[in-house]
């Protein structure tokens, strides 16, 4: 079975953390302060505060900005559910504005007509590595007074012009398992605000500045030394990852163009495939079972927008945000990681261009018994 994710760990990674872990200082050291200089340098912002996982990024973000009971946060229906449950966290309101049908990331015209006096932030989210119209959404913030806090949990090394993706805003990053670099579980947050920065840091670490002086309401949140070990060694190959990516989305675009609907990439911006999504209009479901019958792994992502899921629906949300609806009744994504090797990637194309015909979904009764009973 070809994976849909499998993380890309050599020798550099197991020698890093073995080295922490027999150095005895495992949390919150002098690791993590390393991987928190590098990661800021990378993306381009004066100070990264790493946590244990990009949830805590979001969520400490956020409070940092001073969310809370009675405020309203814009955000996307079509995104993992932390990224609305974050705001929830604080005793907010999510706000879902449709998103845009090519990226799937938020819609900047849908955001303008949801603002209301209560409205503090927006939270887009760089969805499969596609940066968000943040041209858009910083002039939409800095007319209406609102912090920006970016969900990048998918996006590292993404950028719009050169600029890097967690520095239009407050940048919040996984460092999941599946993530494009990993410490296992982690997260960390991006900042050029340096009283911000302060805030985070004491948000994460029950609230004190120095030890055992506890000022504000804190969490325990950290980041383990050896965490930040696999992070800074998947951080000195992330350039080499990601264009691994990018090389095998570019091949999958030239093998799949006219059978499916591709991923779209706006001109001006770095796409850094977390996922490589295509479309299917009709027949999905039935194509992810052939798929997988024939030895390759496929992901919804995702299949029923945040508006939808049960949870919200008991909270009284009963949105209709029909572009969100759509893609999610259409959505696929395809292996795209960099361990990817070319006999695997000729496979993926090789089969869609048999199960798929140029004109829609053509599956034989025999792909679709061997589907349902994979």
């Amino acid at each position: 079975m070809i994976p849909m994710a499998r993380p890309v760990i050599g020798d550099e990674e197991i020698a890093a953390v073995v080295a922490v872990l027999r150095s005895g200082y495992l949390v919150q050291g002098r690791v993590v302060a390393e991987f928190e200089t590098e990661f800021a340098r990378y993306i381009g912002t004066q100070h990264a505060i790493a946590v244990s996982s990009g949830t805590a990024a979001l969520h400490l973000a956020l409070l940092a900005h001073g969310i809370g009971p009675g405020d309203e946060v814009i955000t996307t229906p079509f995104s993992f559910i932390a990224t609305a449950n974050a705001i929830l966290y604080t005793g907010a309101r999510p706000l879902f504005a449709d998103i845009c049908p090519d990226t799937l990331n938020l819609d900047p015209a849908q955001v303008a007509e949801r603002i209301t006096p209560r409205t503090r932030a927006i939270l887009p989210v760089h969805l499969y590595g596609h940066p968000a119209d943040m041209a858009a959404i910083e002039r939409i913030a800095r007319r209406h007074g609102l912090a920006v806090i970016e969900d990048a949990a998918q996006a590292h090394g993404a950028a719009i012009d050169g600029r890097k993706v967690g520095t239009f805003g407050t940048g919040c990053f996984s460092l999941y398992a599946t993530k494009n670099i990993t410490t296992g579980e982690g997260g960390i947050i991006t900042t050029s605000d340096s009283a911000l920065a302060e805030r985070l840091r004491m948000l994460r670490d029950h609230g004190q500045r120095a030890r055992y002086e506890h000022e504000i309401l804190g969490y325990n949140l950290r980041l383990t030394d050896f965490q930040a070990a696999l992070g800074l060694a998947q951080l000195h190959r992330i350039e080499e990852l990601t264009q691994r990516r990018i090389a095998n989305a570019a091949y999958l675009n030239r093998h799949l163009a006219g059978i499916v609907t591709t991923p779209t990439t706006r001109p001006g911006c770095r796409h850094v495939y977390h996922q490589y999504t295509v479309r299917i209009p009709t027949g999905r479901d039935a194509l992810a079972r052939a798929l997988g019958a024939a030895g390759i792994a496929t992901g919804i992502h995702y299949p029923l927008p945040i508006h939808q899921q049960k949870l919200y629906r008991e909270l009284g949300y009963h949105d209709s945000l029909p572009i969100a609806e759509q893609a999610s009744r259409e959505v696929l994504s395809l292996p795209v990681h960099p361990a990817l090797t070319t006999e695997e990637l000729d496979q993926i194309a090789d089969t869609l261009g048999r199960l798929v015909s140029p004109v829609g979904l053509s599956l034989s009764k025999q792909d679709l018994s061997r589907g349902q009973d994979g």
